[in-house]
Parts: structure tokens; C-alpha cells; sequence
């Protein structure tokens, strides 16, 4: 699988130890940054890693910060994306399951590197439950049109 993985400057350290996991797992990994634990701004890395995920050229996508909030909503500010933060494999499993999650996000100082690579694997191996899901995560790229009462 394609994989793309982006973080901020608080989750330098999970995002290298997580890529080499994904290699080990036989995965191709695109790392598009940074390379230091020097200051960078969250939402640039998010749109970076959603627009990966946006035009085809990732399969799915693992965005890490320090609590895996901020680059989560960057990246779903893009309509082709669904990222769900999660902390341990049920959250991971649902996220593929019942939405369709195609990027998982993380936070550096909210879980360790043993639950990350868990959660990873879980987000990875978990098809998408399809049937009465797939209408409810079509909703989310494509919201209905609002009414005036």
C-alpha cells in the first residue's frame, strides 16, 4: 500500500519510528516532512498529507502531532479525506469500519510508540464495513444541501 505520513515538529521522533515500521510491514511510505524538531506550523503539513491522499498519489495517510488534534482537523478540511484521531485500536477499528477512515492521526505526547504501531497496523488491516455505513460516509465528502425553514 501507499502510505503518506506528515507530522509537526512535536511528533518528529514517532513519525520516523513509525515509517520504518511501515516499511518493515512491506509498505511504500512517502515522508513529506519536516526532517528536525524545529518549530513548523501543524496545518501546513495537514494540507500537504491531504492533498496526497486527494489526488490518488497515497492510498491512506498517518498525520502526527503533539495530540494529534490540529493536523487532524487540517486535514479534514479536504472533502476527499477522512481522518479520525485515535488512541487505541477500537477507536482505529471503527475508523476504518463504520467511516471509511483513509488517514489516521495521532498525538506525539498522547501515546506511546508500542500503541501507535497497534493502532497502525489495526487502521491498516480493517476493511471498510461498507452497507449501511457507506451512505453515512458519503454524506461526509458531499453534506446535503441546507434547507430554510
Amino acid at each position: 500500500m501507499r502510505i503518506a505520513i506528515a507530522s509537526d515538529h512535536a511528533a518528529v521522533a514517532l513519525k520516523a519510528d513509525l515509517r520504518e515500521y511501515l516499511i518493515e510491514l512491506g509498505h511504500e511510505v512517502a515522508d513529506l516532512g519536516p526532517d528536525s524538531a524545529d518549530s513548523v506550523d501543524y496545518p501546513d503539513y495537514g494540507y500537504k498529507l491531504a492533498s496526497v491522499i486527494a489526488d490518488g498519489t497515497a492510498e491512506r495517510g498517518v498525520a502526527l502531532c503533539g495530540t494529534g488534534l490540529g493536523i487532524s482537523m487540517a486535514v479534514n478540511r479536504n472533502p476527499a479525506c477522512r481522518c479520525a484521531v485515535v488512541s487505541e485500536q477500537l477507536s482505529a477499528y471503527f475508523s476504518r469500519d463504520h467511516n471509511d477512515a483513509n488517514v489516521i492521526a495521532m498525538g506525539a505526547r498522547m501515546i506511546g510508540i508500542e500503541q501507535a504501531k497497534a493502532c497502525l497496523r489495526t487502521f491498516l488491516e480493517t476493511p471498510f464495513g461498507g452497507d449501511r455505513h457507506a451512505r453515512r460516509v458519503g454524506k461526509l465528502s458531499h453534506p446535503p444541501v441546507s434547507e430554510t425553514a
